[in-house]
This record gives structure tokens, sequence and C-alpha cells, in this order.
């Protein structure tokens, strides 16, 4: 039993905007819900731990069970969460509506929560993560469920989708956490210039695509950074930090599975020793 009526869900307001707690919790339910369908619904412990994994995460997160409840709250509120109740009775599981509340596809579905679990990343890093819940075979197809998605307004791009190198985020972020991607934050030829020209429906307050060119070397030595640079810079290095977080993760993992495989080796070298 949940504690949710599915005809009611249709008759809640649209969702436009969710918390950052709120978007992890969401995406965990989802992901699980479709990687590990035999642990779903999810426990309060499961779904904290799914929050707080090193892997598939940006940022990098340590909820307590508490900020979990309260956003699973919230989330129950907006009709995207419910508590299952066991047979037993004794342990409340956690599932989510999604389905019910947005008109998403397969995967469209499996695209948004890869954004709402990563954030900002790039077409090609999201169709190899979203195709981890469904299968997206090409990047052509994920173009376009992208653009189905962006006429509805759920997602931006710091481009048109079919200029190389352009990089999509979800568009639920709330005004104060300043995540509105602006054309021009990335580099470009002129000939992916002369594309990007037709245009398309991406969020962007400017509409001139900038084309590289060469410094003269007196404006290298005296021109202060631009605001643009200096902001694709900082990115780079919160991507690169996050990077090192999870390959420091994945070695710790490795060391404990290594050790205890060691463990288990000097038990049975005692136990045929003592055989012998």
């Amino acid at each position: 039993m949940s504690d949710i009526n599915t005809s009611a869900a249709d008759q809640l307001p649209p969702i436009k905007v969710l918390s950052k707690s709120q978007r992890r919790v969401l995406g965990v339910l989802i992901e699980k819900g479709i990687t590990t369908p035999e642990y779903y619904p999810l426990t309060l412990k499961a779904l904290t731990t799914g929050c707080n994994q090193k892997n598939n995460r940006a940022p990098l997160t340590e909820y307590s069970e508490d900020d979990v409840t309260r956003a699973v709250d919230q989330l129950r509120e907006m009709g995207l969460a419910a508590v299952v109740h066991t047979e037993s009775g004794r342990t409340e599981r956690y599932r989510h509506y999604a389905r019910k509340r947005f008109p998403f596809n397969e995967p469209q579905l499996a695209i948004m929560t890869e954004l709402w679990l990563r954030g900002r990343q790039s077409v090609g890093d999201l169709r190899t993560r979203a195709s981890r819940m469904h299968d997206i075979p090409t990047l052509e197809q994920l173009r376009d469920e992208l653009k189905a998605l962006q006429a509805q307004g759920y997602v931006q791009a710091n481009g048109p989708l079919d200029v190389r190198g352009v990089e999509v985020d979800h568009n639920f972020h709330k005004p104060d956490e300043g995540k509105t991607l602006v054309v021009g934050s990335w580099s470009t030829t002129s000939d992916d210039a002369k594309e990007a020209g037709t245009g398309s429906g991406f969020v962007s307050r400017n509409t001139t695509v900038p084309v590289e060119r060469t410094p003269n070397p007196s404006e290298t030595s005296t021109a202060p950074i631009s605001e643009s640079r200096a902001a694709m810079l900082e990115r780079m290095l919160v991507s690169m930090q996050t990077a090192n977080s999870e390959l420091s993760g994945r070695l710790t993992m490795t060391e404990q599975a290594l050790s205890h495989l060691t463990e288990r080796f000097e038990a049975l070298r005692r136990e045929l020793g003592a055989s012998v």
C-alpha cells in the first residue's frame, strides 16, 4: 500500500523547480528503480546511501537520514514520492511517481535522472550515462529527445545541440542557484559558428556565438581574464575535483576488496594447513 492516490497526482500543479536535495533523492529513486529493481522500493538507509555514493554523483554529498526524510516528505507533498508499507509493516520503503507527474518517455526519464544526479555535462557524456537506464544508441537520438525536453522548458543548453562541445543541464534550478547557461561559454570553430547561426530553442540572454581568434601577444600580457573565461576555468576545476573524489572513492573500495580477499586467502591457507 502506498500513501498517494495516483489519480489525484494529475490534479497537482506542474513542477518547474526542485531543490538540490529533492533532485538528488528523486534521481536516486528513479535510478535504483530501473537499475536494481530487486531492491526497490528503497528503505531509508538504502536511499541515503544512494544519495551519498561516490560514483555518478555531482556534487558529492553527506546527507543524513533526517536530511533525506525531509526531502522525501517534500516530494510526497508534490506527488513525486510515496511511502510503501511492506506486508510485515516493520520497514517503510519509498518509491517515486515521476512518470505520473512528468510527461517523459523512458529515454527522457533517463536523461532527466542523469541531469538531476550530476547536473551540467556534455551531450556525449550524457548519452553514455543515461544509457545505463535506457538504451540511447546514437547521439542523434539523444539530441532529438533533448530538443523535445528543451521545447517544454525542462532542459537548457549553452548552444545549439548540433554544435560540437555544447553542454546541457536541467532547468529545475532555483533562481538563486545562478545556473542559467549562457551561449558562448564553449570553444568553437568558424564552421561551428556558421551552423550555430541557424539558432535553436536554448536558454540565453546572448544570441551571438563567438569564434576563437589568436590573441595579440600584447593583449595576453595585460588584459584581465573575462568573467566568462573565469567561470569556465572554475567549472573545469570543480569537474576535476569531482573526478578526483570519484577516483579516490573507487581506490578505497578496491583496497577494501583486496584486503577482504587477502583475509579469506590466509584463512583458507590456514584451514588447508591444519587439514594436512
